[in-house]
């Protein structure tokens, strides 16, 4: 017989309660719950009595029993959305690995690093293990280095003096002057590359990808070893990483699109569109 687990925070006792009853075939009584759970029934009954309070739980007629509640509903349709989104994202990497037979990667700044959010792995023998989550540095990156030539001048010096130019291959750009001018190369021709600049025999190739008003909002790069892919021939699939990073765009300003319209309906107020930053060009957002 399996044994109740046996749940220690608030918090674990909240979600494990809202699961108790979303996966429940019928509406189900805190005494119910509480002998699942291991949980004592005072606390169940508790922890209901507020989560009905806020619209996650509603009980039945016979006052007695729970079911899902109108905040709950709203909640998992809202993950069943975002799950779609995702979806629609991941897809579009897939289309560009399949095209371009490599590893593709999409990537956010975060803090002081890169972020890979989302990466399809080419069907090769030899590949290269970084999962979605894993950070690199800047300067030795393609998105990194994208990601910093878009930054507005002032906050790009003060964050390439706050880093630590680490020497990871020969090729590796370690001099501040080096690098400033390799970024203003970036601005002016709109792809950023690392030639086994991070790891000796890898290359890679990224792009931006823009908001409506222009601001660099994440990035999209192919990556290969040098052995299967040159530099060179990583270059003539800009076409294709150009439409992929489009695509997202799209993708991104209809879930901020969504995530505005959340919002004025939750706090009730008029949403006013802020004036377009002419400078567009030169900032890069947050986490999308």
């Amino acid at each position: 017989m399996t044994q109740p687990r046996r749940k220690g925070s608030a918090i674990e006792r909240t979600l494990a309660i809202l699961e108790a009853v979303a996966v429940a075939p019928r509406p189900r009584a805190a005494s119910d719950i509480a002998a699942a759970l291991g949980v004592p029934k005072p606390t169940v009954h508790r922890i209901c009595l507020m989560l009905e309070r806020d619209g996650f739980l509603r009980r039945e007629p016979d006052a007695k029993r729970f079911t899902v509640g109108p905040r709950m509903t709203e909640m998992a349709q809202g993950g069943l959305r975002a799950a779609a989104r995702l979806g629609a994202r991941h897809s579009i990497l897939e289309g560009l690995s399949r095209a371009v037979r490599e590893t593709c990667n999409l990537g956010v700044l975060d803090d002081r690093s890169v972020v890979y959010i989302d990466r399809v792995e080419a069907d090769w023998p030899l590949r290269l293990h970084f999962d979605a989550g894993s950070r690199v540095d800047h300067h030795c990156t393609a998105m990194g280095k994208l990601f910093l030539a878009f930054l507005p001048e002032g906050e790009r010096e003060r964050l390439l003096r706050a880093l630590p130019l680490t020497r990871y291959t020969p090729k590796t750009l370690t001099s501040h002057a080096r690098l400033v001018a390799e970024l203003e190369r970036i601005r002016r021709q709109g792809y950023a590359q690392d030639d086994e600049e991070f790891l000796l025999g890898v290359v890679c190739l990224a792009v931006p990808i823009r908001d409506v008003e222009g601001a660099v909002i994440a990035a999209v790069a192919l990556q290969a070893p040098r052995a299967r892919m040159s530099l060179r021939e990583a270059l003539k699939h800009l076409p294709r990483l150009r439409e992929a990073a489009r695509q997202y765009g799209t993708v991104f300003r209809g879930e901020l699109s969504d995530d505005a319209t959340a919002f004025r309906r939750a706090n009730r107020v008029r949403h006013e569109r802020p004036e377009r930053d002419k400078r567009a060009n030169g900032r890069v957002r947050g986490n999308p």
